[in-house]
């Protein structure tokens, strides 16, 4: 008899437990998953840029096909860029976030006082996903999402 009381508790106890690791371990490989794509990302930007900051390199533009997933366990994505700059450089801060869920993750890029960014949003699922970089005449480089 003094079981029963134990016994209903554990009914109600158990799930709710087994429920809540799940969804933080969940919520923890979606992370996951979302910062390698942040990390991709900001390398790739890293490269455009550097391939560009060469004397010998002409104006011109530059287009990269982004070779990320679409979507992250069935969630698209988005990411946008702002500039931090501290005494030292130029820093891009990259932020992705997963649509319909409560997941966002930033990553950071350094590049060279001559590069900028077009304020730009990138759609995982869109078939246009990509970043472009433009060199101008100046040695300007302007990157930013789009096709």
């Amino acid at each position: 008899m003094i079981m029963i009381p134990i016994l209903i508790m554990q009914i109600f106890l158990f799930p709710l437990t087994a429920s809540l690791i799940m969804n933080n371990w969940v919520d923890s490989r979606r992370t996951i998953a979302l910062q390698e794509t942040a990390s991709h990302l900001s390398s790739t930007i890293q490269q455009l840029y550097s391939s560009l900051n060469h004397a010998t390199i002409s104006a011109g533009t530059v287009t990269n096909k982004l070779d990320v997933p679409p979507f992250i366990e069935g969630y698209a994505f988005s990411g946008n860029a702002t500039w931090r700059t501290p005494s030292d450089g130029k820093i891009l801060d990259l932020t992705l976030r997963l649509m319909g869920a409560n997941v966002e993750v930033t990553a950071s890029v350094t590049l060279g006082e001559n590069a900028e960014w077009k304020n730009s949003t990138l759609m995982s699922n869109s078939t246009y996903a990509g970043i472009n970089a433009e060199k101008m005449s100046n040695g300007t480089i302007r990157l930013y999402f789009g096709s």
